[in-house]
């Protein structure tokens, strides 16, 4: 996620400077999340957002949201869902399922990294709904990009996000997680 978000970002966020800071698991992530709140809460300048993405992993959406939120809170930071206003500091986003269902999202884009996968595989009933995939859709990611010759080894997923994240387009994707991330992005550049 860290190295696609880095080739993606700037395409998004054309206005915006932007750090990225990853965890090396997503529960890694969940037990120093408080902690970094709690930090930030102490000096975050006024036109600065934190924005947590974090795949679902199989987990209940809405009940990470509400986790995510409620960590936000407890920091004392104002989170997107709860500000009466434009005067928010944290936004939480979920990939549901996972990065690669944002990739088979825009089977396009990966099309374009990778020319010798069918422009069809979204037509397939397995892939139709990114964010239905059955099983972890970086297993069927990784199944389709063996097929065609990629990753005979195994899928190397700093490489695919390298090299997928310059092809994507905001407007495309399939996935709702993808735009509502995008959306949330996007609104950073008209607050300015």
């Amino acid at each position: 996620m860290e190295t696609f978000l880095r080739c993606f970002l700037p395409k998004l966020l054309t206005k915006t400077a932007f750090e990225v800071y990853a965890h090396q698991s997503k529960h890694q992530m969940l037990d120093r999340l408080p902690a970094r709140l709690r930090g930030y809460s102490k000096f975050l300048p006024d036109k600065t957002r934190v924005v947590v993405l974090m795949d679902r992993d199989r987990e209940n959406c809405y009940e990470l949201k509400a986790r995510l939120e409620k960590i936000g809170r407890k920091a004392s930071l104002i989170t997107k869902s709860r500000a009466q206003s434009d005067r928010f500091q944290i936004v939480n986003r979920i990939v549901v399922e996972e990065l690669e269902s944002w990739f088979f999202g825009d089977w396009p884009a990966v099309c374009a990294a990778y020319p010798k996968l069918s422009p069809n595989v979204p037509a397939k009933s397995a892939y139709r709904d990114p964010e239905r995939i059955n099983g972890a859709a970086w297993e069927a990611f990784e199944r389709v990009m063996k097929r065609a010759g990629y990753f005979k080894g195994g899928l190397r997923k700093i490489e695919a996000a390298q090299n997928i994240a310059p092809h994507m387009s905001i407007g495309l994707n399939k996935c709702r997680s993808f735009h509502v991330f995008c959306e949330a992005l996007a609104s950073f550049e008209t607050d300015k």
